[in-house]
């Protein structure tokens, strides 16, 4: 493959717009930034004198620790912002809270909402390089990046890796970055969930999709579990917790059927018991701090590709 040397959009606003090259072009810069975290000292001047604004409508632990770590590693000026700490509760809309951040400037805005199409929005009236750290159940691009960086360290590579993606699929933005990702990598994806849970038409994504847990699991190379996710569902999806983890929880003997080197990743935070068992997710098979380890170098990556990109808007 024939590697891009820069991105052609100034935002990374989803997994779609990326050729297979600018994926790739990502995770190459994301392992050269690793290193930066073995040094000493960790930090680099790349991003001195850039403000980057982190604007998180929705609680986050992992994605706006790693984005605000990323930020603080390339020497970037920060700002930090959520809804409960700003003008949004006094009914601001959206656009005027983007035309006020747009007042001050920024070089970057990282975004995180509850409605899908809040950062795409964002980026219409900003000139700063929009990221989307995730947009209600449309896209979380750079925990997809941080995942196919995690299966290459371990498997090597992407293409041909047989991957298991399980769980509470209609809610996931996850789910859908991964799959964009991971089919246009060439992995081979399966997605398995309750009936109730699977989104309409996920076929067409190029994904075998099935309800059995050890069909979803059988040969697997990755299983890639996602969490049930009770605050985006307003209707009985669920008969049970205890059912729901009899029939689609991992458990190590459910991982038998998977291959032997098999890794087990979650993107957090887990529902231990619910959809996995703590003898997976603390066993040999886990991969899931390497995949926080990781969210720091793709965001550092994707923070020094997007502030040098020159381009028009979108």
């Amino acid at each position: 493959m024939t590697t891009a040397t820069t991105l052609r959009s100034r935002h990374l606003l989803g997994i779609t717009e990326l050729d297979p090259e600018e994926i790739d072009l990502i995770l190459q810069t994301a392992l050269a930034m690793k290193e930066v975290g073995t040094r000493p000292i960790k930090k680099v001047p790349t991003l001195r004198g850039r403000t980057v604004f982190n604007l998180f409508f929705e609680p986050s632990t992992r994605t706006r620790m790693s984005f605000e770590l990323a930020e603080k590693r390339l020497s970037a000026d920060t700002l930090g912002m959520t809804t409960a700490g700003s003008s949004v509760v006094k009914g601001e809309t959206l656009a005027d809270t983007a035309r006020t951040i747009e007042a001050m400037s920024p070089d970057v805005i990282v975004m995180r909402h509850a409605s899908s199409g809040a950062p795409h929005q964002i980026a219409k009236i900003c000139r700063a390089s929009v990221i989307n750290a995730g947009d209600g159940m449309h896209e979380h691009p750079t925990q997809a990046l941080l995942d196919a960086l995690t299966m290459i360290e371990r498997k090597g590579r992407l293409k041909g890796l047989r991957v298991a993606i399980v769980g509470d699929l209609v809610h996931s933005r996850v789910l859908r970055s991964n799959v964009l990702l991971l089919t246009r990598m060439g992995a081979e994806v399966c997605a398995c969930g309750p009936a109730t849970l699977l989104p309409p038409g996920i076929e067409s994504l190029g994904v075998r999709v099935t309800t059995s847990l050890d069909d979803a699991i059988d040969g697997a190379d990755v299983v890639m579990m996602l969490r049930v996710q009770h605050e985006r569902m307003h209707g009985l999806f669920l008969p049970s917790v205890r059912e729901y983890f009899a029939l689609f929880g991992l458990t190590a003997a459910r991982l038998e059927r998977a291959a032997k080197d098999v890794i087990v990743m979650h993107p957090g935070p887990m529902n231990r018991g619910v959809e996995i068992a703590s003898e997976v997710a603390d066993g040999p098979w886990s991969v899931i701090l390497d995949q926080v380890a990781n969210g720091v170098a793709v965001r550092m990556a994707v923070l020094y590709l997007l502030a040098g990109t020159d381009g028009g808007h979108e």
